[in-house]
């Protein structure tokens, strides 16, 4: 059966009973969506890079910005399953969207600019060398706090999993900086490969591998384990004399990962969505594609709030008109737990040039709020619970009337999905509209405040940092107060 008509049956089967979105939450398969544009694709000269982290409900996310610390010589830092490493002199200053209790979750932004998040992509390694159990959780954070540029965080990922090996099946870091975006692909044990985003293009990345053919003798381009040609060769997963070019994704992602629909589907949606030539669903699919012109923030949040809309592969329950449920799970989802889209802009001070828009729950059902940088810290309402809820605490607090909570802007957001999934044909047209002014609103004051900032932040730094932490909580109390009108 072709891959289109296998998606359409099972989308009508699972969707003719009805209910499945109210449920969706106990059905969850996890998964990630992350988005790099080239700087030479984007509107603004600099890299953008953006993220949907999908998780298993019930989750709780944190932001924090946490400060420079040193250290005094000799100082160690613990990884993961009591390994140790040697601590840097000093660590760098990171914004930190935190997702406690999970390993593979976080993602970090630097004072430099570089920005790490992750997709997890199943690999076929099943003999893995690792000393202790590997490296998982502190990666990432590591990068973020050692790194100043995209390709350096790509050597220290690469050092250290070679030291320690990597504990998961298999990921792909996104690592990018105002100049440059890196895809990592990090395999079980002590094997990696990572590919440069081209300039003047965009990559987008479901829940597989999509670095495909590598040299690494370009360095400017390609960076990786130096056997990783050889190992798939013993291993079996790759025979140079039948298959051709050595192809990283074809022999070393798990080939029912790479043949899943769920993966294929959201890829090629994105590329749908961005491309100036988009292949026939069911193509192959490329690393990274040309756009179809410079990429402003506003595209990319339609890309991150996308359902297939407008495709074949466009299903909705038959009861609530939800989409989330979709078997070919879609780009936006109900697991979908927070979503990001970084401007890392180099062309102008590090306190306004990195900016951080940040969205709670899933993107149909929420605003993104910029946060910059130079701001002292995120809201208070952006923090909260150290350990995640339990099952019966999530459903008692979604299970609530729907209320603003201007204290919790995650339980506030989250309590809404829930909400507009029960009744999405008949709340969302008036949900999408409220947050829509908020953000059009939002985007429009924003080269102004910037200008301001930057006129100001030479001669009274504290008043720039002022206008642009109040700019970012203006944002936040118009999302509060326009939910708060909804249904009334």
């Amino acid at each position: 059966m072709p891959v289109r008509s296998m998606i359409g049956l099972l989308a009508t089967i699972a969707f003719l009973g009805g209910g499945l979105c109210a449920q969706a939450w106990c059905q969850s398969d996890g998964g990630c969506y992350s988005i790099v544009v080239g700087k030479d694709a984007s509107a603004s000269g600099s890299v953008f890079m953006a993220h949907n982290e999908d998780d298993f409900i019930p989750q709780i996310v944190n932001h924090r910005k946490i400060p420079r610390h040193t250290y005094a010589p000799g100082a160690t830092v613990k990884l993961d399953s009591n390994l140790t490493l040697e601590q840097v002199p000093e660590t760098w200053a990171y914004l930190w969207s935190e997702i406690p209790g999970l390993l593979y979750s976080d993602s970090y932004l630097n004072e430099w600019g570089v920005c790490v998040c992750s997709d997890a992509c199943q690999s076929r390694e099943d003999k893995p060398s690792l000393t202790g159990s590997g490296i998982s959780s502190t990666l990432r954070r590591l990068i973020a706090e050692r790194a100043k540029t995209s390709r350096q965080g790509v050597h220290i990922a690469g050092d250290l999993v070679e030291k320690f090996g990597y504990a998961g099946s298999g990921r792909t870091y996104i690592i990018s900086d105002p100049n440059e975006g890196w895809l990592f692909c990090a395999v079980n044990g002590r094997h990696w490969v990572a590919q440069r985003v081209p300039d003047d293009q965009v990559a987008l990345i479901a829940n597989s591998y999509t670095v495909q053919n590598i040299n690494l003798a370009d360095t400017l381009n390609f960076l990786g384990s130096s056997d990783i040609i050889t190992y798939a060769t013993e291993r079996g997963w790759y025979d140079p004399k039948t298959d051709g070019a050595f192809n990283f994704a074809k022999a070393y992602a798990d080939p029912q990962n790479v043949a899943d629909p769920r993966n294929i589907g959201r890829q090629w949606d994105g590329i749908r969505l961005m491309a100036a030539q988009v292949p026939p669903y069911g193509d192959p699919l490329p690393f990274s594609v040309r756009p179809a012109e410079k990429v402003v923030i506003r595209r990319m949040m339609a890309v991150l709030r996308d359902h297939y809309d407008n495709t074949p592969l466009y299903a909705v329950d038959s009861s609530s008109g939800c989409p989330h449920g979709n078997p070919v799970t879609p780009i936006c989802r109900h697991d979908t737990q927070t979503s990001f889209i970084a401007e890392l802009r180099g062309n102008m001070p590090r306190e306004i040039g990195l900016l951080y828009w940040v969205c709670l729950s899933s993107p149909c059902a929420s605003c993104y709020v910029p946060f910059y940088f130079g701001a002292e810290s995120f809201p208070d309402a952006y923090a909260g619970a150290s350990t995640p809820p339990t099952e019966d605490e999530y459903a008692a607090r979604v299970g609530r009337p729907f209320a603003v909570d201007p204290g919790s802007a995650f339980w506030t957001f989250t309590c809404l999905r829930d909400h507009l999934e029960r009744g999405y044909t008949s709340m969302f047209p008036q949900v999408r509209s409220s947050l829509d002014a908020v953000e059009f609103r939002t985007l429009a004051k924003q080269a102004a405040v910037e200008r301001q900032a930057f006129d100001l932040i030479g001669k009274d730094r504290a008043k720039a940092l002022g206008l642009l932490s109040g700019y970012s909580l203006e944002a936040y109390e118009a999302s509060m107060k326009a939910l708060g009108e909804i249904g009334k």
